[in-house]
């Protein structure tokens, strides 16, 4: 029997990065997984392909989970679709980095509005469907940037530093109902978005890492598995994945 057979499961923004290692990791582990995504079309239906072949269930979902009517509606459509919703991970975020004194207010909202209220929309609607069921796994996925300064991220920062202090008091308030919720927090980690820094700050960034590397995506999605899978008596917690880089 694999660890989640049976369980169904959303991650957010999970066609490429971070949010596609945690969808195949789910659905290698018998979870049937709905796939969200906003705009990266192409590469969710090759996702929702891949999990097929490996003889598992996936669906497509589009949403843009900053607007609240869409988020809801996708959570709701999925618990529908699949009758029942037990794991959710909000993993959908964006950057606008930028320094202070330059930063426009668009640039700050848009990240707070995806990456902390997308998480808040998508677990307030995730809460009755869970509660109904007594049992809920919700996993969000912070960054190593919401705990300690990043230059040109007070947005970013701040979005997952809400992230974190959300996780808790829903963890708190959620107990009762079977619900637990935690964070995995990913130092820099082998994506499109790190790709795009340039060797020679990489291997600045890599000096400052004790394990003198980047994370694998699959690295981080082996933490969400453990929450879910392994951690019914773990809540309110934030797993770090950053190979020593923030302790």
């Amino acid at each position: 029997m694999k660890r989640v057979d049976g369980k169904t499961a959303l991650v957010t923004g999970a066609s490429r990065g971070i949010g596609r290692a945690i969808a195949l990791e789910l659905a290698r582990e018998g979870a049937k997984v709905a796939i969200n995504y906003a705009s990266s079309a192409a590469k969710a239906k090759e996702l929702a392909e891949e999990i097929k072949e490996l003889g598992g269930t996936a669906i497509i979902y589009k949403a843009d989970v900053g607007n609240s009517k869409e988020a809801r509606g996708m959570v709701e459509a999925v618990a529908k679709e699949f009758t029942h919703l037990d794991i959710l991970v909000n993993n959908a975020g964006i950057t606008r980095d930028g320094l202070l004194p330059a930063m426009t207010d668009e640039q700050f909202s848009q990240v707070i509005q995806t990456n902390l209220c997308g998480c808040f929309y998508c677990t307030s609607a995730a809460i009755p469907i869970m509660a109904a069921q007594s049992y809920g796994r919700i996993v969000n996925i912070g960054s190593m940037n919401g705990q300690v300064p990043a230059m040109g991220q007070a947005n970013y920062s701040a979005s997952k530093g809400g992230m974190l202090a959300f996780t808790r008091t829903a963890a708190l308030e959620l107990v009762n109902f079977g619900i637990t919720v935690n964070a995995v927090c990913p130092g820099y980690t082998e994506t499109d978005m790190v790709d795009a820094v340039s060797p020679a700050l990489q291997t600045i960034i890599k000096g400052k890492i004790p394990m003198g590397r980047f994370a694998h995506a699959e690295e981080i999605a082996k933490a969400v598995l453990f929450l879910v899978a392994d951690g019914d008596f773990i809540t309110g917690q934030q797993i770090n994945v950053n190979g020593g880089a923030y302790m």
